[in-house]
């Protein structure tokens, strides 16, 4: 592993950071359950070694709830670029591309490294690569539902239903705002042979919309599904 990746033991070594200096620093939530960080843990070494000056903080989300909680991290993986305490910049999922991008973009003067522009995609490559950033948002966490607005401000009468089903039954999920993604929001749609939000998934898999899982509750088929440690104690 490389010296500037830092694996967080306790709050006081990133707050120390972002309060006594100016580095940019790039912090790594992820949760050793997620299957999807394997890919991302390796993206993050290699960018690590190349933009060797910058500080990439390794922190495990659900032991650093504070800290997740703060930068608002509601699944794995979640890719923080940061200056003090300023989020300069966000990657939320398995999109490869992007986190390249961002921390490029970022951090590629502090270490001297020239930021290298995208190539122009074809039409065949620009959809291969919305796919799998969406294989990587429906599998961001065990139980995960895509909704307009968010899960404490949800922005339409369906997605704060289904959202209070879910926190009636205890049930743990990410969710997903599809308003501030217009690519995912039709993506999303033709991915799950779906036309309509809400959609729940379940281990990457579509579970429904609204109705469906509306059913699915009241015939106790949907706790059979949920995973064990997606249910609150």
């Amino acid at each position: 592993m490389s010296t500037n990746i830092i694996e967080l033991q306790k709050d006081s070594e990133l707050r120390s950071v972002l309060e006594e200096t100016n580095e940019i620093c790039v912090l790594y939530f992820w949760a050793e359950w997620a299957a999807q960080c394997t890919q991302v843990d390796e993206v993050i070494q290699d960018l690590a070694s190349k933009y060797a000056k910058t500080k990439f903080f390794k922190i495990e989300a659900e032991n650093f709830e504070h800290i997740s909680e703060g930068y608002e991290i509601m699944a794995v993986p979640t890719v923080i670029i940061t200056q003090k305490e300023k989020v300069i910049g966000r990657v939320d999922g398995v999109n490869i591309a992007k986190l390249v991008h961002e921390v490029g973009t970022t951090c590629a003067e502090a270490n001297g490294v020239s930021a290298q522009p995208a190539a122009s995609a074809t039409q065949a490559e620009f959809e291969q690569d919305l796919n799998t950033r969406l294989k990587g948002l429906v599998e961001r966490a065990p139980v995960m539902v895509f909704i307009k607005g968010t899960a404490a401000q949800p922005r339409c009468g369906f997605s704060k239903k289904i959202i209070g089903m879910l926190n009636e039954h205890s049930i743990k999920y990410g969710y997903f705002d599809i308003l501030t993604d217009e690519e995912v929001r039709q993506g999303l749609k033709e991915y799950s042979d779906w036309p309509t939000y809400p959609q729940l998934y379940i281990n990457g898999e579509l579970a429904g919309g609204l109705d469906i899982v509306k059913e699915m509750i009241e015939s106790g088929e949907l706790m059979e599904m949920i995973p064990k440690d997606s249910i609150a104690a």
